[in-house]
């Protein structure tokens, strides 16, 4: 089993997220909007097949719907199909993540002329974070394949391998959004990716937890809890879907305040 987490850039119009969830098909296993970000991660997993066809039918129809000059949001995004990365559930399948990204990537370019930024495994040797796409992306990165410009209506996509990470936003009232970005610098490492954006009355904490059984977000919530100058923590959210064994490392009496549960697992959503 492999999972694809697509990033796209339309949060807003409900009819739009109900056309892009058919065309995920039977691979589609969660989805998450927010208005405020105009965003939603669509969470496919499924065989290699089916989930390269179902990839693949739900970037068509955003690519057909979306129009990257149209769009407004917090979230920082340089295409309609902003983010698309693949995850192997398995220890053994990592090379073929890579070969689903580099599929999927090779496919966009030539049926869209879309500029393509790959990221984690390179066939280099290297390697490459999503954050060095996006600081990078036209200045110091050329894009990998299509065209070296982004398009005018699509922008470009970031095409990756990686390991499971948790997404995952604590909500903030009472700070402002440069004592939320002191917080969010605070917390950051290797483990943990993290920005602040205004979200209405509220300060948003937006994480990335890179190595979630390393740092999990009880951690994480309570490191927020003690730097925050004043105000105080509405509430956590949970974007996605997280392993079981992540799950099982996070105090049960907990659950309801860090927005975890069985049923948000990859494994439910799977049975």
């Amino acid at each position: 089993m492999f999972e694809c987490v697509v990033n796209i850039s339309e949060g807003r119009r409900l009819d739009v997220l109900d056309a892009l969830s058919f065309a995920a098909g039977p691979s589609l296993r969660d989805r998450h909007r927010d208005e405020v970000h105009n965003r939603s991660v669509f969470t496919l997993i499924h065989d290699p097949s089916e989930l390269r066809r179902d990839v693949r039918a739900l970037a068509t129809v955003a690519m057909d719907t979306l129009d990257l000059r149209d769009h407004t949001g917090v979230h920082p995004r340089f295409g309609v199909l902003d983010v698309v990365p693949f995850v192997a559930l398995e220890d053994t399948g990592a090379h073929e993540a890579v070969a689903l990204r580099d599929e999927t990537a090779a496919w966009l370019a030539t049926t869209f002329h879309l500029p393509v930024f790959l990221y984690g495994p390179l066939g280099d040797g290297h390697s490459r974070s999503l954050p060095e796409v996006r600081r990078g992306a036209f200045r110091t990165l050329t894009p990998d394949l299509g065209p070296e410009i982004p398009d005018a209506k699509w922008g470009a996509s970031a095409v990756g391998a990686r390991a499971v990470l948790v997404a995952w936003n604590i909500w903030v009232r009472g700070i402002s959004l440069d004592e939320g970005r002191a917080v969010a610098t605070a917390i950051r490492r290797a483990e943990v990716r993290a920005l602040a954006f205004s979200v209405g009355a509220f300060t948003q904490i937006s994480c990335n937890m890179i190595s979630p059984l390393v740092v999990g977000p009880s951690t994480v919530y309570d490191e927020v809890s003690d730097l925050l100058p004043r105000g105080a923590i509405d509430h956590a959210e949970l974007v996605g879907l997280i392993p079981e064994a992540l799950l099982r490392t996070q105090d049960p009496t907990r659950w309801d305040q860090l927005d975890l549960s069985y049923e948000r697992t990859i494994e439910a959503r799977l049975a």
